[in-house]
């Protein structure tokens, strides 16, 4: 689950401890498996409100861990009524779970954020029901590649700009846009932490990484314009143009030489093979 982007100075940026590391590989390869367990269920005729129904069975009586969404409720919001966000064609992020079936050619992004162990683990995955149409598969895919791209740009020593900077290019290389009221952030024991990441910006720009810093990267990009709404339920956010939009997201450690993604899974799919 993404996080409203706040023109706020940051304030302090944890740095994980090993201990607190092993915690948030648990915690994230757990967010993986919902999102490979859930995939056999995305097919025409379910609704959302079931695809939530089975991730939070499997979460709390399989996995043994908490759904994070269920009640969340920063300042201002209403607490979020649903275990997971799943975000239908023109819905850019958190969408509420709901009674509409799904229908053949929809994308839906399903977003999961399990608390094992007091720690979080946060991704999100693209599913195309049915046959979709070529724009939105191909809008699936080159947010998948913005994902990665941004992705390898992590190692200490690297700008948070850095990052934002290759998702940009390769979105708007490809004709699509980036929504920029929403970003990646860190991630531990709580939800959303420092340090914010923009989905676009200037190369060498931003905080340097250091390793044992932990966030996401959860690019939303649409087939049109950037500019978004959002829908009464005080949640839901939709593209204002009423386009496609995709979103995918990791949980990542900076390391010292590099980073580790830690929601990765078996049924994840893997790295474009030019990143």
């Amino acid at each position: 689950m993404n996080v409203l982007v706040n023109p706020l100075p940051a304030m302090s940026i944890s740095l994980k401890t090993p201990e607190e590391i092993e915690k948030m590989r648990i915690a994230g390869r757990l967010a993986g498996e919902v999102l490979d367990y859930i995939e056999p269920f995305v097919k025409p005729g379910v609704t959302t409100a079931e695809l939530d129904r089975l991730c939070h069975v499997y979460m709390v009586d399989v996995q043994g861990c908490i759904p994070a969404p269920l009640n969340y409720a920063p300042p201002g919001y209403a607490p979020f009524p649903k275990s997971i966000c799943a975000s239908i064609n023109h819905q850019v992020c958190h969408g509420v779970p709901n009674e509409r079936p799904l229908k053949k050619g929809d994308i839906v992004n399903l977003d999961i954020t399990t608390i094992k162990d007091g720690y979080h683990g946060d991704s999100s995955r693209m599913y195309v029901v049915g046959e979709a149409s070529i724009l939105a598969k191909r809008l699936c895919t080159v947010t998948h590649e913005c994902l990665w791209l941004g992705i390898s740009k992590v190692r200490a020593g690297a700008r948070l700009g850095d990052i934002g900077a290759a998702i940009q290019k390769h979105a708007e290389t490809n004709g699509f846009s980036v929504v920029r009221e929403f970003c990646g952030h860190g991630i531990g024991r709580n939800f959303h932490e420092e340090p914010q990441v923009l989905h676009y910006g200037k190369v060498g720009t931003g905080i340097e990484l250091l390793a044992g810093m932990t966030f996401t990267i959860e690019p939303m990009i649409n087939a049109g314009k950037a500019a978004i709404s959002e829908l009464p339920d005080g949640w839901t956010i939709i593209t204002k143009d009423r386009s496609l939009s995709a979103q995918w997201e990791h949980t990542l450690l900076v390391t010292e030489t590099g980073h580790e993604v830690l929601t990765l899974s078996h049924g994840a799919p893997p790295k474009p093979d030019f990143v």
